[in-house]
């Protein structure tokens, strides 16, 4: 198993923070959203990635944990779960 971050394109605002606590995984691109690096988080910065999801303004950095390699045409998700920020709650549907 391996982790991989992910930035949701919609609720990133852009602020750059993840960009300067994990260099190594995430560069800004011209107008200050994320790219990141499509490779697992080496288990060297794992706490620093861990840190950048938990540090999100905008709660759009997760840490999705990779169970298996996917199959040439399985859907993208399927085998992953996600992490976010440590404050993220989610309300349930139909409240």
């Amino acid at each position: 198993m391996s982790d991989v971050l992910r930035v949701d394109p919609i609720a990133c605002e852009a602020h750059g923070l993840c960009a300067e606590l994990v260099p190594e995984l995430i560069e800004p691109d011209e107008w200050g959203y994320p790219i990141v690096a499509e490779t697992p988080v080496p288990p060297r910065l794992a706490r620093h990635a861990k840190r950048a999801v938990a540090a999100c303004p905008a709660l759009a950095l997760m840490l999705v944990r990779q169970s298996r390699r996917l199959p040439a045409g399985e859907p993208e998700g399927a085998g992953l779960s996600e992490t976010r920020g440590a404050s993220a709650s989610w309300p349930e549907e139909g409240r």
